[in-house]
């Protein structure tokens, strides 16, 4: 079974992603190969953070490695917190706090659409490619449910009522960002496996 790295240090993530890979391939965390250090994420965009992350996994850990970023977009807030959504509201990276900042710069707006864009790069025999999903919705008032992580609580997918912090994750990865992306990132391994 081919080993490859999922440059992340997101429980939740990993887990996600071995529902999707679990069977043909051996996922592994950067904690597993010892990577503990904070890998720069400076590039202005959702997929160059992510290819920059790939890039430095293959470099300094010569192993095969796939990354993902993810960013809110809100529509009236100019794109933001795109690039910014994990530490929108400083570097503590905290849920609860971003949350708060986008809902008090949402006050008085009508317009609440918002998406979520995850972008994976996958760097494997040298090669470089990347998987891009896109979920539309928009901006509860309010957060609301217990499951998921980020942003889910506020966060209304399209043709739903609920948010995803609401879903199961089982429902909540028909439909998301992510699950979008991985499905491309799975057709993909398997095309070439």
């Amino acid at each position: 079974m081919e080993t490859l790295i999922f440059a992340t240090g997101n429980a939740h993530k990993v887990r996600e992603i071995k529902k999707y890979l679990g069977e043909s391939y051996n996922i592994k965390s950067l904690q597993d190969i010892g990577c503990i250090e904070d890998i720069p994420e400076t590039s202005p965009t959702i997929e160059g953070n992510a290819l920059q992350k790939a890039r430095y996994v293959v470099q300094h850990y010569q192993v095969d490695c796939f990354s993902e970023d993810t960013g809110l977009e809100i529509e009236a807030l100019n794109g933001e917190p795109g690039v910014f959504s994990a530490r929108y509201a400083g570097p503590e990276r905290s849920a609860a706090a971003n949350m708060t900042k986008v809902l008090k710069k949402l006050e008085g707006r009508s317009n609440r659409k918002a998406r979520f864009k995850t972008v994976i790069a996958l760097i494997q025999g040298g090669k470089e490619y990347t998987f891009e999903g896109i979920v539309e919705g928009h901006i509860a008032f309010s957060p609301k449910g217990s499951e998921g992580f980020g942003y889910d609580p506020i966060f209304i997918p399209e043709q739903e009522n609920r948010t995803f912090a609401e879903m199961g994750l089982t429902e909540k990865n028909k439909i998301s960002h992510r699950a979008r992306a991985v499905d491309k990132l799975v057709q993909h391994l398997n095309l070439n496996t």
